[in-house]
């Protein structure tokens, strides 16, 4: 009578895990990659919402808001989430608001969050440092 052998063989098992190696190396640094990519864009979606806010404030008092605290104090509030305090999507934000001008810069807080700095200034011009 003839053993009937209904498991893998130890060379199949090493062909499938170099296979899964194999394709786990090109797909995770893409993974990364786009990750980062997302949280630029996102970094730079949440600038420009603030420079919009910024500008609406200038729109209605002639001057921009000195503090950070004023737009979101405002009923209805200009922006919906105070941006200054922790960190979203990687990245931390600083301005430096007068009430003829501001600078706001989003720094990542490790290589591996963002690619770089983004900057948006006074009437809302982005910039990549």
């Amino acid at each position: 009578m003839k053993k009937r052998n209904n498991g893998f063989s130890l060379v199949e098992v090493l062909v499938v895990v170099a296979i899964i190696a194999a394709i786990a190396t090109i797909l995770v640094p893409n993974i990364i990659r786009n990750r980062v990519l997302a949280n630029d864009a996102v970094t730079q979606k949440t600038l420009k919402t603030i420079a919009i806010a910024m500008e609406t404030y200038l729109g209605i008092n002639h001057a921009y808001p000195t503090d950070s605290d004023v737009l979101l104090g405002e009923a209805p509030p200009y922006l919906n989430k105070d941006y200054f305090i922790g960190t979203h999507n990687g990245f931390t934000y600083a301005a430096n608001f007068t009430s003829a001008s501001y600078d706001i810069t989003a720094t990542p807080v490790s290589s591996n969050l963002g690619t770089a700095s983004f900057t948006i200034s006074t009437g809302g011009v982005l910039v990549k440092n």
